[in-house]
């Protein structure tokens, strides 16, 4: 699996409903969580795209495209066939797309090495991170093979839930270790945020 292959893509369509306003834009420390996640592994791919539905402040870059949903209200899925299809339509030469949520600040790229290293002695088409027996959903490998499958589950099937299509589908996890502050701790709510501030 080459990294010239994969499309790292940030899923930042979410309504924000616990968070009472868009998260992607809550400052933490000097610049708004989704810059935190973009400044990360923007040097890990040739091309980022960020999947939203409104306009979002961050550092523009030649390789950021922000697109919108395809389809309205389908969830974190509706953003993976989102960033699958601008994949088909454009022609371009990515085989798989890895997923992460704008709301982990403390996720960490070498995260990525160890999960893309043991994804290379499976043969799956798709992956998903897994720690302190919790499975992350969002950060997940998604082989674009699954594009037909993903279509017609959310547009005929009305499939809305990541887990339950996963589980269908065929998943496997990968067990990442850390020690110290979570990589995955994610921003839900103001006191998540305020939270997040103390470990800064």
């Amino acid at each position: 699996m080459e990294h010239n292959k994969i499309l790292g893509v940030v899923l930042a369509g979410g309504k924000s409903s616990r968070f009472g306003a868009d998260k992607s834009e809550a400052i933490l420390g000097n610049k708004n969580l989704i810059s935190h996640i973009l400044d990360k592994i923007i040097f890990k791919f040739d091309k980022i795209l960020v999947v939203a539905n409104h306009k979002i402040n961050f550092n523009e870059n030649d390789k950021i495209n922000l697109i919108s949903d395809y389809h309205k209200d389908l969830g974190p899925l509706g953003g993976i066939y989102s960033a699958m299809k601008w994949i088909k339509d454009n022609n371009k030469p990515y085989d798989w797309i890895i997923s992460l949520p704008t709301d982990t600040p403390f996720f960490e790229t070498e995260i990525l090495d160890e999960f893309f290293k043991k994804t290379k002695e499976k043969e799956k088409k798709l992956f998903f991170m897994k720690s302190n027996n919790k499975r992350h959903n969002i950060f997940g490998l998604w082989s674009l093979d699954l594009y037909k499958d993903l279509e017609k589950d959310l547009l005929e099937n009305n499939e809305r839930k990541v887990e339950t299509w996963a589980n269908k589908t065929g998943v496997e996890t990968i067990n990442i270790n850390f020690e110290g502050r979570d990589p995955f701790f994610n921003i839900n709510t103001a006191e998540d945020l305020e939270k997040a501030k103390k470990y800064i």
